[in-house]
């Protein structure tokens, strides 16, 4: 069973910028798809961002695309999601994810989820 931890949450002004880090145990990291989700009050969660096992091809939501970037680093079992231009609808909770599969990575796929770190940017 895979455990993750989130890590870089914080309050922002928008158009400021934030990081955010996951770290994974209990599985072969660099063997599996990992992402991103968040959860907004009162919605659902959506996906947010993925990333294959060698860190290519990392596939977005409209929403974030052009302003998120997704990354990996296998040597240290870290996801990263790096957010730029940030704007008051960002504001969620966000949840690092693990894909189900090793080479699937779409908004179905993923199986697990880290407890979240709060990002709130303020207008």
């Amino acid at each position: 069973q895979v455990q993750l931890v989130e890590s870089g949450g914080g309050l922002v002004q928008a158009g400021g910028s934030l990081r955010l880090s996951c770290v994974a145990s209990g599985r072969t990291f660099s063997m599996y798809p990992m992402g991103w989700f968040r959860q907004a009050p009162g919605k659902e969660r959506e996906f947010v961002a993925g990333i294959s096992r060698t860190g290519a091809s990392p596939n977005y939501a409209g929403s974030v695309k052009g302003r998120f970037t997704i990354s990996r680093d296998n040597a240290k079992n870290t996801v990263y999601l790096q957010m730029n231009s940030l704007k008051p609808e960002d504001t969620a909770v966000y949840h690092c994810a693990a894909s189900r599969w090793t080479n699937s990575y779409g908004p179905s796929d993923f199986g697990s989820w880290g407890q979240g770190t709060q990002v709130t940017v303020s207008s």
